[in-house]
């Protein structure tokens, strides 16, 4: 009979507290920094409103009943939300790679395009089983073209991908401009004909009126399927390794350039499945400045939603609330407050995400 040689585990010393699960602390860390933010937020617009003589709790009632109050005001936020959803994950994933992706409003304007240029071309009598595919194709690939180019770029060049994509932006919006402008646009307007085909369903029954149509749905799936590409694959375990340590990847075996292409391609992509969203279910055209800054907010969405799909989700959900409020309430304030509170919550959750963390750790050490 043979005997173990290992010592056994040292037993941690009476009165230590227990450390607490790996999930309740990833959960903290996630969620306190947003919610600290949120509040400051909140008393930042409480001054606000004061400053103007109306009273913080009416407005913000005034808020919630133009918004989750009503079925047109919530048909509203999940139609501005879609956006939002689409664009927050295109930058959350573009981080976890380590790569700060400013292009997203280049690709929702090219992801767009390509949908409605794909919709007008095909005959008006395609069934939808294919039409639809297609379009969503297509706003996927143009997407994936304009986020292939800065990542190309840093793999080859070490070009930075911030200038490249801000640059790409201009290059991108202009060309479509003159595009749109010049050959394909309806008399005595910046918009391409109607799609004949490709048309998203909107949402009716209480939500008749608004513009949320189906492209929700592709929102919510897309979250679920960059969840489990970066934390399900290997290439998505390959992609959270160069973001947290390139040299420490390469080392590994990793190809570093590769990564940084794949993972601007991919952020292209679901920017420019953002496009959909207005082409494809509300207006069903391309208009010139149909964005509206979405890409850009995206930023916001993804560093708010802590680069985690189901925070992109719920910050999406919270910035299309205050953009939809902010329409809501603009009789009695200025809907710029809501602009305001958006840009006080950045600042928050950039302040707050190593402070409560420090404040965590330190609590469980005192236990």
């Amino acid at each position: 009979m043979t005997t173990s040689t290992e010592a056994p585990p040292r037993a941690a010393p009476p009165g230590t507290p227990a450390a607490p699960p790996r999930w309740r602390t990833q959960l903290e860390e996630a969620l306190l920094p947003p919610l600290v933010a949120i509040l400051a937020a909140m008393v930042v617009g409480d001054l606000l409103i004061l400053s103007m003589g109306q009273s913080p709790a009416a407005v913000y009632g005034m808020l919630l009943e133009g918004t989750w109050g009503n079925a047109y005001g919530f048909g509203q936020v999940m139609f501005k939300a879609t956006t939002l959803t689409f664009t927050g994950l295109a930058v959350a994933l573009a981080l976890r790679a380590g790569l700060f992706n400013v292009g997203a409003e280049g690709q929702l304007a090219a992801g767009g395009f390509v949908a409605a240029l794909a919709g007008w071309m095909l005959p008006a009598g395609t069934p939808w089983i294919i039409a639809i595919p297609l379009c969503i194709l297509g706003a996927a690939l143009g997407g994936a073209a304009v986020g292939a180019v800065p990542g190309t770029l840093k793999a080859r060049f070490g070009a930075h991908e911030v200038i490249v994509t801000i640059m790409t932006n201009f290059i991108v919006l202009a060309l479509l401009n003159y595009v749109v402008s010049a050959h394909l646009h309806v008399p005595e307007t910046l918009h391409t004909p109607e799609i004949g085909a490709g048309v998203v369903p909107r949402f009716g029954g209480p939500f008749t009126g608004s513009a949320a149509n189906a492209s929700l749905f592709l929102a919510l799936a897309a979250a679920g399927a960059v969840w489990w590409y970066l934390f399900r694959t290997r290439r998505g375990y390959e992609l959270r390794a160069v973001g947290l340590q390139p040299d420490a990847a390469e080392y590994a075996g990793i190809r570093v350039g590769g990564v940084w292409i794949r993972a601007m391609t991919v952020s292209g992509a679901l920017a420019g499945l953002s496009g959909i969203n207005y082409v494809l279910g509300y207006k069903h055209y391309y208009e010139d400045g149909f964005a509206g800054g979405a890409g850009f907010l995206g930023i916001a969405v993804a560093l708010v939603g802590r680069n985690d799909p189901l925070g992109v989700v719920l910050a999406a959900l919270f910035f299309a609330t205050l953009s939809q409020g902010g329409l809501a309430i603009n009789a009695v304030v200025p809907k710029q407050m809501v602009e305001v509170m958006q840009g006080v919550v950045i600042l928050a959750v950039a302040v707050s995400v190593p402070e409560v963390r420090r404040l965590l750790r330190q609590q469980r050490r005192a236990g």
